[in-house]
Formats: C-alpha cells, sequence, structure tokens
C-alpha cells in the first residue's frame, strides 16, 4: 500500500500532468488504477478522455467466472466507476459517461436500477370502475417522468443524484439512458413457442460481449472462443507426415489486428521504474542462467526471428483466455513462461523434414507433446496403477476405485484434468506423489517440486512450486516417476 501511495504521489507532481495523461494509452492508465487502486485515482479519471475512460472500461469492467470461460460485465465495478466518476463531480461524471457506447450505460445501470414509466406503475379504475393498486417499488425514486427501483442498494443515492443531474443537464441523454434500462426492466418472457430465445436483458449482454470481443480482436487481444479453437487444434496435431498449414484461427487474429503506435512520454519512465508500465514488449522474460540453458531453443530461434515478439504475444494472450493451471486462469506471468517453454519443447521435437521454423507451430508442437506424452500419458499409467493397489482401510479402497473410474471416464473423453479433484485420496498414501500427479494431469502440465530424484521427505506441499516443461529430459523424468509409482504408493 505504501509503495503504491508513494507511486501515485511521484505521478501527481509530473509536470503538467493534464497535457500528459489525455496522450497515454488506456493499457497505461489502466495498470495506474490496478497498482493504486480506483478509489484513489479519481484525479487521473477526471483528466483522462471519454475515449480513454471506454479504452480502460474494455479491461476493468469483464471478469472470467471460471477458467476459459467467457467475460461478463462486473456490475460492482461499475458502481465503483460511477462513484469515482462522481468524486470528480457530476458534470465530469456526464462527460465520461458520454463518451461511452451508449449500450454500455444502459447494461451498467439496468444490473443496479429498474426503471418504469410512471404511468405503467401507476394507480387506475376500469371501465367497470373497479381500483387497481399501482407497484410500489422499494426503494424507488421519481425522476424526469420515470420511476426508478433499486436492485442493488450500493452505489443507490450516487445513481439518483446522477440522473437527477443527467435530466437536468443533459436531457437527450437521459431519455436514451432511460428508455434502455425500461427496455431491460421488463418481466422475463412467458413461456410459448420461442420461449428458449434469449431475453432482452440477455440479448443485450450478449451483444454488447460481442462488440467488446469485436474491438479487442483489433487490439491484439483473443477471444475465448478463438483461444480454446486454438488449443484443441494444437492437442490434435500430428507429428508424421507433411507439415500441416497455419491454423486459420492464427490467419484470421493477424487480419484483424491493427497496428498502434506507441505512446512517448515522460511520465511513462516513472510508472516503468515502478514496474507499473513495461518497456516495448520483449521477446523473452527475464531469465537467470539456469533458465536460459533450459529455454535455449527458443532464445536461439528468437535472436534470429525479429517477428518472434508478435507470435509470443499472441501465443500468451490464448493462454490468458483460453487456458488454465491448476484450475484456475493464468497470470500474465505465467501465461508467458508456459508458452515461452512450451516452444522450446516443440523446437527441440521439430520434424526435421518440416521446414521454415517459427514459433506459432512449435507452440503447437509442444502443446500436443505435453496433451499426450504428459497428460494423457500420466492419467493412463495411473489408472493401470491404481488397478493394482488394494488398502487395508476400505473407505480409502473405495476412493481409490473411484479414482480410477473417474480417470478412464476422463481419458475416454480426451479431457483427464476434469479427474484432478479426484487425486486427494492419494494425499493419504503419499502425499509428495499426489502433488506430482495433480500437476501432472492438468490441461497445462507441468513439474511440481516434489517430483525430484532425490524424494526428500517434504514438510509441506505448495501448489505454486513448480517449474513449466520446456525439455524432453524433463519428460524423460516423469516416465522415471510413474515408473515408480507403485511402490511409491504401497510403501
Amino acid at each position: 500500500m505504501a509503495k503504491s501511495q508513494s507511486l501515485l504521489a511521484r505521478l501527481l507532481k509530473t509536470p503538467d500532468l493534464a497535457a500528459v495523461v489525455p496522450r497515454l494509452q488506456p493499457e497505461v492508465l489502466h495498470r495506474v488504477i490496478q497498482t493504486c487502486g480506483l478509489e484513489d485515482c479519481a484525479e487521473f479519471v477526471a483528466l483522462a478522455t471519454p475515449a480513454q475512460i471506454a479504452g480502460i472500461l474494455d479491461l476493468d469492467l469483464w471478469r472470467v467466472r471460471a477458467p476459459g470461460a467467457d467475460e461478463e460485465l462486473d456490475a460492482d465495478r461499475f458502481g465503483v466507476w460511477l462513484s469515482v466518476l462522481m468524486e470528480c463531480g457530476a458534470a465530469v461524471a456526464a462527460e465520461k459517461l458520454g463518451g461511452l457506447e451508449i449500450e454500455l450505460a444502459v447494461e451498467g445501470f439496468a444490473r443496479h436500477i429498474a426503471v418504469f414509466d410512471n404511468a405503467a406503475i401507476s394507480s387506475y379504475t376500469t371501465l367497470d370502475g373497479e381500483h387497481v393498486q399501482g407497484r410500489l417499488p422499494n426503494p424507488v425514486s421519481e425522476i424526469g417522468g420515470y420511476a426508478i427501483e433499486a436492485k442493488r442498494t450500493s452505489v443507490w443515492d450516487v445513481i439518483v443524484d446522477l440522473l437527477a443531474f443527467l435530466e437536468a443537464e443533459h436531457g437527450e441523454y437521459f431519455q436514451r439512458l432511460m428508455r434502455g434500462c425500461v427496455e431491460l426492466s421488463n418481466a422475463p418472457r412467458e413461456a410459448d413457442g420461442f420461449h428458449d430465445l434469449r431475453d432482452d436483458d440477455e440479448q443485450h449482454a450478449f451483444d454488447l460481449a460481442c462488440a467488446r470481443e469485436a474491438r479487442r480482436e483489433k487490439q491484439g487481444y483473443v477471444t475465448p472462443a478463438q483461444a480454446h479453437a486454438f488449443l484443441r487444434e494444437a492437442r490434435d496435431l500430428q507429428l508424421t507426415g507433411a507439415r500441416p498449414s497455419q491454423s486459420a484461427i492464427v490467419r484470421a487474429y493477424f487480419r484483424a489486428l491493427e497496428p498502434t503506435q506507441p505512446a512517448e512520454l515522460d511520465a511513462l519512465e516513472v510508472l516503468r521504474e515502478a514496474g507499473v508500465a513495461t518497456a516495448p514488449p520483449r521477446a523473452l522474460p527475464g531469465t537467470s542462467d539456469g533458465q536460459a540453458s533450459r529455454l535455449a531453443s527458443t532464445h536461439a530461434h528468437v535472436a534470429s526471428h525479429p517477428g518472434s515478439a508478435e507470435e509470443l504475444a499472441y501465443l500468451a494472450n490464448t493462454m490468458l483466455a483460453g487456458g488454465s493451471i491448476q484450475g484456475r486462469p493464468f497470470t500474465a506471468r505465467e501465461a508467458s513462461d508456459a508458452v515461452v517453454s512450451t516452444c522450446n519443447l516443440g523446437l527441440e521435437n521439430w520434424p526435421s523434414a518440416w521446414p521454415n521454423r517459427d514459433l506459432l507451430t512449435a507452440f503447437q508442437i509442444g502443446w500436443a507433446i505435453l496433451y499426450r506424452d504428459v497428460c494423457l500419458y500420466t492419467a493412463r499409467q495411473l489408472i493401470e496403477v491404481l488397478s493394482d493397489i488394494r488398502c487395508s482401510d476400505r473407505d480409502v479402497d473405495l476412493r481409490l476405485e473411484g479414482l480410477r473410474r473417474q480417470l478412464t471416464q476422463h481419458v475416454r473423453d480426451l479431457k483427464p484434468w476434469r479427474g484432478r479433484d479426484a487425486l486427494d485420496v492419494i494425499l493419504t498414501l503419499d502425499a509428495p506423489s499426489w502433488a506430482a500427479l495433480a500437476a501432472l494431469i492438468d490441461e497445462c502440465p507441468v513439474i511440481h517440486a516434489a517430483l525430484s530424484a532425490s524424494r526428500k521427505p517434504r514438510r509441506t506441499i505448495d501448489p505454486t512450486d513448480y517449474e513449466f516443461i520446456a525439455r524432453n529430459s524433463q519428460i524423460a523424468i516423469i516416465r522415471e516417476f510413474m515408473a515408480s509409482l507403485p511402490s511409491l504408493l504401497t510403501s
């Protein structure tokens, strides 16, 4: 916290800050917000242009609920943004909102409020003289002929104040926003011949996500659907016969990519020193001498192929968007390290008959080897080992049999990692073996530190203590471990 406050103080002292901030890339401003906290960055938010705010929100408002799943709008985060914007003043908040696509503003507000025409919820008397009580939502506020009901109360007062200002000062925008919210506040569709279609709010959220994906594709991001398809395609790569043509997914990605110009500003030096903004992308992460030796093939290729940085960036984005490790999404650093290691493994195993090496194909080769020779291999070997193990503890014996059945089913479905949770029973037999197996039977298999030739007793097992597989020699160690597994689980 102290470090982020110090960084914030230094940035606020930047000469001509009001002229500098509007020239920064949205990604850089987003890194500042991530490092210093959105609530403390109101001054930067106030100086940013509406277009910058729109770019930042594309990065900051969306969350992945599960590894490899599509990103979804985070309603609570949208509420925090409204609060910060209002701290800058209602006029500033209105200006920034005006720069957003109206669909995003409608979706964000509709997650917090339901909006109705006053006439639609007022009391009335039928032609027969029957009095019908109107709907009285609670809490409710009436602004500009609309009744507004709270779905979430965390920023209710902020929203009411902002809408009142918009109605008074930006009437046309207020009407567009309210009409959009009214459409999304309708009751769910009744069951009929079309009840399997999306409701209006579901369709609106889907369209909003699609529009964002299209924008991000042009900026170099990979959608979850593209990432899933690329990784599935890579697992099926065959190393015999002629070299396959470049993936259609990759070709489409690079066609859609728009070149961007890096910002060259003095303020970036402060951010780089603090690790908030990086220098122009490096082809490889920093490595120690031992790490460099382990990744020698990738280093040599990058040194002789200037276009490698773009290939690595695409692959890292793919891992972030569609991959998982230990049942969770990758961090940016993990994705980068996994890609470099997988490419190294692919280059080591490049078929001699295939010309013109490139990192995209090298990654596919390495990914296919990790899948077939590590993940599937480990799962199949474990199934065989489990079929011969008998335990005196009846409960443990039943759980081992359950694990064997689950793994058999998941191997048949070609997704062994779905059986990782059932591996917990191995803990009762040998904790280091459990840690090693859980790391190997994964969508992105890795070598856990528990898998070592010394087999020294370990007091604790740290799930994060692992290394990405980059060499054939590491796969040889895995095979030795699996050969020794029967004795390890029965000793």
